[in-house]
């Protein structure tokens, strides 16, 4: 009964200490440890407001990062590619769906145009 008791009596400081700990990782541009959903989206609004059409698919992906949906396709012996981005927030299911996002059209690498995520499939079709 003794050991157990000096066993809690010792643990307990040791467990009480390491509570606080946080774990934050930074991507060298925007910390995302703590970013709510609305601080991303308002984050890839911001940096997709500046860019201009005519952009390298390399320097697009280099401002913005890592995609939520991306799609390669060849129409008329051209490469078209898709980046979504989120921008803005419909369901509060935490998941990401294309009607919160942003596309971005790259035709042989660079940017065609760009507009609503869900809208994408409407234009691809005519």
């Amino acid at each position: 009964m003794k050991k157990s008791l000096l066993a809690l009596l010792v643990a307990l400081p040791l467990v009480s200490t390491l509570s606080g700990c946080v774990i934050s990782v930074n991507d060298g541009e925007v910390d995302h440890s703590f970013m709510s959903s609305e601080d991303r989206s308002y984050e890839n609004r911001k940096k997709i407001a500046k860019i201009q059409l005519g952009s390298s698919f390399a320097d697009m992906q280099d401002k913005l990062g890592v995609s939520d949906f991306s799609e390669t396709y060849t129409n008329n012996e051209q490469t078209i590619r898709v980046l979504y981005y989120r921008t803005q927030r419909k369901h509060k299911d935490g998941l990401t769906t294309k009607d919160e996002c942003t596309y971005l059209e790259f035709v042989n690498g660079e940017l065609s145009q760009t507009g609503h995520g869900d809208a994408y499939t409407k234009i691809m079709t005519k």
